[in-house]
């Protein structure tokens, strides 16, 4: 059985900090590409961050650049999402996802375009002023 599960949500004051973590079993993590989205109230669920399995090459949404850190433990079948400097546009739930992508396919498109195979339940982020 596929399992991604996020954890490390919460509430926390404006500019303050979060690491979100996704534990994956039930299949070839180390053949994905994995990424992080999010939906907040009211908005489509947008890619925040991925990497991807070609060249390990990263993306990061315009609005998190400088401020989120995506990484990636292939030893514990595990990624990570390191968020500083949180704003309330960032009040979100998060998910972890992943795909096993065909050929050449950078982050950007994982994240923008790429019809994602495995998303997590989500954990939700909650900033406040």
């Amino acid at each position: 059985e596929v399992q991604l599960v996020e954890s490390g949500g919460g509430l926390v004051q404006a500019g303050g900090s979060l690491r979100l973590s996704c534990a994956a079993s039930g299949f070839a993590f180390n053949d994905h590409a994995v990424g992080w989205f999010r939906q907040a109230p009211g908005k489509e669920r947008e890619g925040v961050s991925c990497i991807a399995t070609s060249d390990g090459s990263t993306y990061y949404v315009d609005s998190v650049k400088g401020r989120f850190t995506i990484s990636r433990d292939n030893t514990r079948n595990m990624m990570f999402l390191q968020m500083n400097s949180l704003n309330p546009e960032d009040t979100a739930v998060y998910y972890c996802a992943a795909v096993r992508t065909l050929g050449v396919v950078g982050a950007r498109e994982v994240c923008r375009y790429y019809p994602i195979d495995y998303y997590g339940k989500g954990t939700l982020v909650t900033v406040s002023l």
